[in-house]
């Protein structure tokens, strides 16, 4: 844990892919000097799953490693050790997923989540990134390679790759991680249904809390994120409210996605970050870290704390398209991030479900 818990407030808790661990998958985030702002305000608590930290020595002969549920069910026992009542999750990929069970399990003890490159269906990755190896060996690092990365990323971010690439075949034990990918692989479907307001809010399987779904928009994971998320309808203000911080509207996402949709639109954003791949808390910490400013302040926290570096970078940069109060533009996004839609798109009667680009 890195802070002390702050009264009442809930805990940043955060839980790492395939391949990674605390350490590799949120480093760079962390670090940043807008998020270590706002880690001022929360504690964090960093999970590793079992046998993925750096030294870790191989599990025995025999050795069952958990599923998914499993790990997910452990969550609370960490909690009670180290007496934390509520969290706000940011988990990538299996982590995502994990914790997407763990709050839906325990809907009292989470009050957000960010789910970075979630995927919430049972069909395993690996099949697909296999078929994406043309002419690669297809062991272990080659697959989690492609688990993370684009074909484009590949091949264009050199010095990115052979970073991970390093990191996953060697500073993880490879039998334990094999046995996580297999967890991860053999997942069930998280049988989430998207809410019928008004008719069965209480009874369906669905998260209960604020969700700030991120991808990155070349990320292998882009197709089962979007298709994770409502519909879409484009609100004539989007461009109006989303101007002072320049974020981009990505057109192709402006149309309806022919999905099955899985969460509830009146507190689900999805958040689709241009010029990013596979990991966007790496490649785009700044971006990251000012939404889930917005996020947090969505949800009444830090609501006195300024614009980020890259907000003010953007209010001040000749290019901005268009000047609007700080503190409306400010409020405008917290209740976007809420799903709180009431009053600034158009007073739609009904929110909906955000996707947009910056």
């Amino acid at each position: 844990m890195r802070g002390v818990p702050k009264g009442n407030r809930p805990v940043i808790l955060t839980y790492h892919d395939i391949g990674l661990n605390h350490k590799s998958c949120f480093n760079t985030l962390f670090n940043y000097e807008d998020m270590l702002e706002i880690t001022q305000h929360f504690a964090v608590v960093h999970v590793d799953a079992p046998g993925q930290q750096e030294g870790a020595p191989p599990f025995p002969s025999g050795y069952r490693y958990p599923t998914m549920d499993e790990l997910a069910e452990m969550l609370p026992s960490v909690m009670t050790q180290l007496k934390v009542n509520s969290v706000i999750g940011i988990g990538v990929g299996a982590g995502a997923y994990i914790l997407s069970r763990f709050a839906l399990n325990n809907p009292t003890l989470v009050e957000g989540l960010v789910l970075i490159n979630v995927d919430p269906c049972a069909e395993g990755w690996i099949d697909w990134a296999a078929s994406k190896l043309s002419g690669w060996t297809s062991n272990l690092v080659d697959i989690v390679m492609s688990h993370h990365f684009s074909t484009d990323e590949l091949t264009e971010n050199q010095e990115l790759i052979q970073t991970y690439r390093l990191h996953i075949a060697q500073d993880i034990n490879q039998d334990n991680l094999a046995l996580f990918c297999g967890s991860y692989q053999y997942r069930r479907d998280l049988e989430i249904e998207r809410p019928v307001v008004g008719l069965n809010e209480d009874t369906v399987n669905t998260l209960t809390c604020p969700a700030l779904l991120i991808v990155g928009d070349t990320s292998p994971a882009v197709e089962a994120v979007v298709s994770y998320t409502p519909p879409f309808q484009y609100p004539k203000k989007l461009r109006e409210v989303f101007a002072v911080t320049e974020l981009r509207i990505n057109h192709s996402l402006m149309f309806q996605v022919e999905c099955n949709s899985r969460l509830n639109p009146t507190k689900t954003t999805l958040l689709k970050m241009a010029d990013c791949g596979g990991l966007p808390q790496v490649v785009q910490p700044g971006k990251l870290a000012e939404a889930f400013k917005y996020f947090v302040q969505g949800m009444g926290y830090m609501p006195s704390a300024g614009m980020t570096r890259l907000a003010r970078s953007r209010t001040t940069s000749s290019s901005s398209i268009t000047s609007m109060d700080s503190s409306r533009s400010r409020n405008n996004l917290n209740s976007l991030l809420e799903g709180n839609a009431t009053g600034v798109l158009d007073n739609q009667a009904t929110p909906q479900t955000m996707e947009v680009s910056c």
